[in-house]
């Protein structure tokens, strides 16, 4: 059986002045449309996961970071059927703008508490308790 190809994805918890997390809605067409996840996105050939969360933020959300402001926490390493995804978790308390979905998907501020409620992804799953450990 071939290796999965490996995906490196960087993701944050950007947590506000109440301790809520931000999570972001997939949107339709992409996959796991529906389900929800924290912010971040791909890294890019040449990128540094850090620098992947400062633009993946602007881009995704509007809002500015920089990268001593990224806290890594944790990750995740779960098999997909047609990949393998490495991802990163940060954590944000500082960071610029107000928090919106501009590229379409809606935006939820959740308490850690919250988080299970919500449908995620498998590899964000085990993310949880480290948050909720944090918080």
């Amino acid at each position: 059986m071939p290796t999965p190809r490996l995906l490196l994805v960087a993701a944050c918890a950007l947590i506000d002045a109440d301790n809520r997390i931000l999570l972001t809605e997939r949107p339709e067409g992409k996959s796991l449309a529906g389900l929800w996840e924290f912010p971040g996105g791909k890294v890019e050939a040449g990128e540094t996961p850090e620098e992947t969360l400062i633009r993946e933020l602007r881009e995704e959300i509007g809002v500015e970071t920089k990268a001593d402001c990224l806290a890594p926490l944790t990750f995740a390493s779960h098999n997909y059927e047609n990949f393998h995804l490495l991802m990163p978790l940060y954590v944000c308390r500082r960071y610029e703008g107000i928090a919106r979905g501009l590229e379409g998907q809606r935006i939820k501020w959740v308490r850690a508490s919250e988080l299970r409620a919500y449908p995620m992804p498998p590899a964000d799953l085990p993310l949880i308790p480290f948050l909720e450990d944090l918080l």
